[in-house]
């Protein structure tokens, strides 16, 4: 029923305490929805089953992506302590063209224009922002506008990227198993993705030592490159980085260096109080005086 509603982008299962719908302005309570804490680990079990995964007290944090792209994320107790805990995301946009976002009041045609120079420049991108703001759907959009005749491989924990291309090589990291053997990580994954002449290379989200991988690549010849990263605002984007360097062995200067070598442009996007999602700032990183990273922020009027 809810996920036949095309205003919901989240639904939140907490244990018995009920479910909460979003429907673009915030998360609501759905008081007619009833469940047993058993009946909704039973759901969480089968959700997590139909993503070719297992969860169990063994294993009690698992994320799967399922039919259509939806993605779920389930916790058991006692991690949580209040009940079994699901976290689903909705896809509505489906593979958008940049023209459907565009129509739907992501950015204006100035913004535009800025983005399709960036495709056929084949600038490295970095797309940014808070969870649910959007980037996903962004930078798969920007992806659908390559050239037919460019292989573009995207590397992601769980696979979401949905491009309408038709040379598009998908790469998911593994978790280990019960016994911690057969995890395959996605610094790993950036390894060998250079290993099959790849185009465009894409890290769908960078949240740990991969992004070491990432920008050696995009400074070593790999140009048309992207990847997403979770930052609050465009100047929020160093302080990140540097966190993410520090976990790869980068000092901030390293950091500083290959970023800004490595990155042509950073598109930011926001989530506004209404639930639209909005490209809020374009930047490009240099490194300032003290030989740190910073974001010189390109100058326009948004949407």
């Amino acid at each position: 029923m809810y996920l036949d509603d095309p205003q919901v982008t989240d639904l939140f299962v907490n244990g018995a305490a009920g479910l909460f719908v979003d429907r673009g302005a915030g998360a609501v309570a759905a008081r007619e929805w009833r469940a047993t804490e058993e009946e909704v680990r039973d759901l969480a079990v089968a959700l997590i089953g139909l993503g070719g995964r297992h969860i169990d007290d063994a294993s009690p944090c698992v994320d799967v992506r399922v039919e259509g792209g939806i993605r779920v994320h389930a916790v058991l107790p006692p991690i949580s302590p209040e009940g079994t805990v699901l976290s689903i995301r909705v896809p509505r946009f489906g593979e958008a063209t940049l023209a459907d976002l565009q129509r739907a009041g992501m950015f204006d045609d100035r913004v535009r224009g800025r983005l399709d120079a960036a495709i056929a420049r084949r600038e490295n991108l970095l797309v940014t922002g808070a969870a649910g703001a959007g980037k996903t759907t962004l930078l798969a959009a920007l992806l659908g506008e390559a050239r037919a005749e460019e292989r573009i491989v995207t590397i992601e924990d769980v696979a979401e990227l949905r491009i309408s291309h038709p040379h598009h090589v998908r790469l998911e990291a593994r978790q280990p198993n019960i016994e911690g053997a057969g995890g395959i990580d996605l610094a790993r994954l950036v390894r060998e993705a250079l290993r099959m002449r790849p185009d465009r290379l894409v890290v769908g989200e960078c949240r740990g030592e991969e992004v070491r991988e990432l920008l050696g690549a995009l400074n070593t010849g790999h140009d048309g490159g992207a990847g997403t990263l979770h930052a609050n605002s465009l100047h929020d984007v160093p302080a990140r980085l540097e966190a993410l360097g520090a976990l790869a062995g980068l000092d901030d200067r390293a950091l500083a260096r290959q970023a800004a070598s490595a990155i042509g442009v950073v598109v930011h996007v926001q989530r506004g109080a209404d639930g639209a999602r909005r490209v809020a700032g374009l930047g490009r990183p240099v490194v300032d005086g003290a030989g740190r990273l910073s974001i010189e922020e390109e100058r326009w009027e948004a949407a």
